[in-house]
């Protein structure tokens, strides 16, 4: 009887489909600067620190909207939420279009990011409210999806398409208007009460029980978190610096390998426990950034993609095997805090440390940032898995 009643409900909530591509569209449009950033580079004249810049106000202003308005779907339904997300989109594809400089780039980041936590957090819950557990996987691999084609596809239009600078933000635009008609024509899977203005008062909280295990895996999450904001912001630049091949698809092609085998491992990997996830990401990790940095080293492409397809699979194996590490211990009340709190820990490591990194590619040069980044996320993930293995012993004692 309790199958066939849930049979119904998913029967009558066909936005299954409709909610995971309009995630991923968010996440796709999210990506799409990235291959341009070397084009604004030289059109506008910019450093490696301003793109940096532009690259971090993103990850600033969604971990702001999370924060803020990350529970609000909860309170006002839904539906209205998710379209109000869209309509920001919207406006920060408009400035994307008539982008002319630095100011309108980071003017369109910001808004992008606030739009794509709202979205995400709404989208993520409507998931979760259609079918809980394919919803939870949804979540953890729309948006991984959506940068893989968001990279490549604004990769193959600058190469081949008229108006490199413009065409991915109009044909998006577009992509964004039809999704806020088509939410409308979708049923509403939350509900409705008081406290929306209550709940927009950021909430960060670390259970007690929890605050051990959140230290022991803090050393990886940073370390992955800061990888993801290196590839997402520089590595189109690092790949025509350091092998001369200035055809956008190569460098989009590097970061689509990483989103992509992300998301396979991911999906691969769902049922592991997380203490064998972050031992098989760490050990895929440190096995592709040692290829990556021989690819660069080498000028080599073809190596650059392979250690790039070990390292994505590695972070998505971490990702898994962090969230897998503390969410459990944590009392269903306990959960939208610290999740917050992993969030603030995860976007600061994406974002501050890529403003970094474009100082020292301005000063040093991409191959010795490439270096630097390599060794610091090395040991990072080299502290954490002592750490780990520590943490096991103590508790076996």
């Amino acid at each position: 009887m309790a199958a066939a009643t849930k049979s119904t409900e998913n029967a009558q909530h066909p936005s299954i489909g409709f909610h995971a591509l309009t995630l991923a569209a968010f996440f796709g449009a999210s990506a799409a600067p990235t291959p341009l950033y070397r084009i604004y580079q030289q059109n506008f004249s910019l450093s490696p620190v301003l793109i940096t810049v532009v690259f971090a106000v993103y990850a600033f202003a969604l971990l702001a909207a999370l924060l803020t308005a990350g529970s609000l779907s909860d309170h006002l339904g839904r539906k209205p939420v998710i379209f109000f997300a869209l309509v920001l989109e919207i406006i920060a594809m408009g400035l994307f279009v008539v982008a002319s400089g630095p100011g309108w780039l980071i003017a369109a980041r910001i808004v992008q990011g606030i739009a794509t936590g709202i979205a995400g957090a709404s989208l993520g819950a409507a998931l979760v409210d259609v079918d809980r557990a394919k919803g939870q996987i949804v979540n953890s691999i729309a948006p991984l999806c959506g940068m893989a084609v968001g990279a490549v596809g604004t990769s193959a239009l600058i190469q081949y398409g008229p108006f490199p600078m413009h065409l991915i933000y109009a044909l998006l635009l577009a992509v964004f208007a039809l999704l806020a008609a088509g939410i409308w024509l979708t049923h509403e899977t939350g509900g409705t009460r008081p406290g929306a203005l209550g709940s927009l008062i950021p909430r960060v909280a670390i259970p007690q029980q929890v605050k051990r295990p959140l230290s022991l895996v803090t050393p990886i999450n940073i370390a992955n978190w800061t990888l993801a904001g290196f590839y997402l912001s520089l590595v189109p630049s690092l790949v025509a610096s350091t092998t001369g091949s200035g055809a956008p698809l190569t460098g989009g092609a590097v970061v689509t390998a990483l989103m992509a085998s992300g998301a396979i491992a991911v999906y691969l990997r769902r049922s592991r426990s997380a203490p064998a996830n972050l031992r098989f990401g760490v050990s895929a990790k440190t096995l592709g950034i040692l290829t990556v940095v021989a690819g660069v080293h080498l000028a080599n492409v073809p190596l650059l993609l392979i250690g790039t397809v070990f390292t994505g699979a590695g972070f998505g194996t971490n990702f898994l095997g962090s969230i897998g590490t503390i969410m459990p211990l944590a009392k269903a009340d306990e959960r939208a805090g610290l999740l917050s709190a992993f969030y603030v820990q995860s976007y600061l490591a994406f974002s501050l440390p890529a403003i970094l990194a474009g100082f020292l590619a301005k000063s040093a040069g991409y191959a010795l940032t490439t270096d630097i980044y390599a060794t610091a996320i090395l040991l990072l993930m080299g502290v954490g898995l002592l750490g780990l293995r520590a943490g096991r012993r103590k508790a076996a004692a």
